[in-house]
């Protein structure tokens, strides 16, 4: 029999339980949950996927096309009267192939957290790209959420913070994003040139300085808002980092597309956040990011973020200063942090839980109905836009929320047992697929006995299902 602990293991700690993991968890879920903190293993789904390489370019030949669609509308439009420059252009393929490949990518990513019997990894590997969020509704981002989460945070999950950090703000997706990759600094090279030609071409469109990566860096991703930096900070890391930017066509850059342009870097020593930064060039940036990952306030910002999204909308103080404790001795040990975590009694309270957001719903109710073919995916996709949060689209380098009033509206409620109904109506029913079963499967002794009783009463097992996953219980991550 499932006893409460592992149930917590698997839905307040993992993605939700799959039929029979709740036995397999057995009498040590903390063991369960310290196993997936180790080396991140191969996901072969992914094998063969294009990288953000592959994608910038194709970015980049899709703009050409799109360009050159333009200028011929604009010609045919000058040669043939001003009618023909109402016509749309035609859409072209290259930017078919941008749409097929990123939601076959989506639908990978689905389908590898549904299946996965490391589900405490995979939550782990969702909260890093929500810390770190890119929304798509940028346009010039849109295709690199998805292949930075596969290329910067998965490898480095439950590694050190630092390397997280490093790979994620050098990451195209991050650098196109907040815009990094045009910003230059005064006294470099280009803009010194840029300064040359603009004497001759008065009109002509200069590069600056842009401080969003830097901001976001400080005030989301590391220290946290009320950290104390000034102004002057943002400013000098803006600096120190000018020059991490994206391979152009045929020019060498890293395996991800990243690129250190030499010409735009700002010159200079540093002072940020109190500390002096010597380093020359790519250097800087890099030992700044090293600094802050390792700072106290760092520990406490995102140590009380990890607790907020693991135990509770509001997490004990005490397990959120041992976890930051434990971040500051070990260096941003993340495994460690985890581990303290997972080891203090408090995050295993019965008292302490999380309401699921439509993404854990929606992962949860597939994972409990074995709903994991690609029709099943995509329309679970689209479920969770309907329910308030699309994917990789949180609007704001923020993130989406993640305590209970950002998702538990009378409105919001309403649609999740629409979809509760729409989920059990794609259920393939065996013989031993009683609501009931599934209900204990999923829930465990967090199946309370109305909700039980309600799935034996049910008239036929779609009708059960979606009372379960519609009921109170099965909201929660308890």
């Amino acid at each position: 029999m499932a006893t409460g602990r592992a149930a917590a293991a698997a839905n307040r700690f993992g993605l939700g339980a799959r039929a029979g993991e709740l036995a397999r968890i057995g009498q040590d879920p903390r063991g369960w949950l310290q196993a997936q903190l180790g080396a991140p293993p191969r996901i072969a789904a992914f094998d063969g996927l294009p990288g953000s390489r592959d994608y910038l370019t194709l970015y980049i030949q899709v703009q050409q096309q799109r360009r050159a669609a333009r200028e011929r509308m604009a010609a045919e439009g000058g040669a043939s009267g001003a009618g023909a420059s109402n016509d749309r252009p035609k859409r072209v393929g290259g930017r078919n192939e941008l749409r097929k490949a990123l939601l076959n990518e989506l639908v990978l990513r689905q389908g590898v957290a549904v299946a996965s019997s490391d589900s405490f990894r995979e939550r782990l590997v969702r909260f890093w790209s929500n810390h770190f969020a890119i929304s798509v509704d940028k346009r010039i981002a849109s295709l690199f959420a998805a292949p930075m989460e596969r290329e910067a945070i998965r490898p480095n999950a439950t590694g050190r913070f630092g390397d997280l950090l490093l790979a994620v703000e050098r990451h195209p997706g991050m650098l196109l994003y907040l815009d990094n990759a045009r910003s230059v600094g005064a006294g470099s090279r280009q803009a010194q040139r840029a300064a040359q030609r603009t004497q001759a071409r008065p009109n002509a469109r200069r590069r600056g300085l842009n401080e969003n990566l830097a901001r976001e860096i400080m005030e989301l991703h590391t220290l946290g808002v009320n950290a104390g930096y000034t102004q002057a900070d943002v400013i000098e890391f803006a600096k120190a980092i000018t020059g991490w930017s994206v391979a152009r066509p045929h020019e060498a850059g890293g395996g991800n597309g990243f690129v250190f342009h030499a010409q735009a870097h700002e010159p200079g020593d540093r002072r940020v956040f109190g500390n002096f930064y010597r380093q020359a060039g790519e250097q800087q940036g890099i030992a700044i990011l090293h600094a802050l990952a390792v700072h106290p306030a760092t520990a406490q910002h995102v140590s009380l973020k990890l607790a907020r999204h693991f135990v509770a909308d509001q997490p004990p103080p005490a397990l959120v200063e041992r976890m930051a404790r434990t971040w500051v001795d070990t260096g941003g040990d993340l495994a460690r942090v985890c581990n303290t975590m997972l080891g203090d009694e408090l995050a295993w309270d019965e008292g302490c839980r999380k309401f699921k957001n439509p993404d854990d719903f929606c992962l949860s109710a597939l994972r409990a109905c074995r709903l994991d073919d690609k029709a099943d995916l995509a329309m679970a996709m689209q479920m969770q836009g309907q329910l308030g949060q699309p994917v990789f689209q949180p609007r704001s380098p923020a993130g989406f929320g993640d305590v209970a009033a950002d998702w538990g509206g009378p409105d919001a409620l309403f649609k999740r047992v629409q979809a509760a109904q729409r989920l059990a109506d794609r259920m393939q029913v065996g013989p031993e697929a009683t609501p009931l079963a599934l209900g204990q499967a999923a829930l465990g002794p967090a199946l309370d006995m109305q909700t039980a009783t309600a799935l034996r009463r049910a008239e036929s097992v779609q009708q059960g299902v979606a009372l379960l996953l519609g009921s109170p219980a099965f909201q929660w991550r308890t």
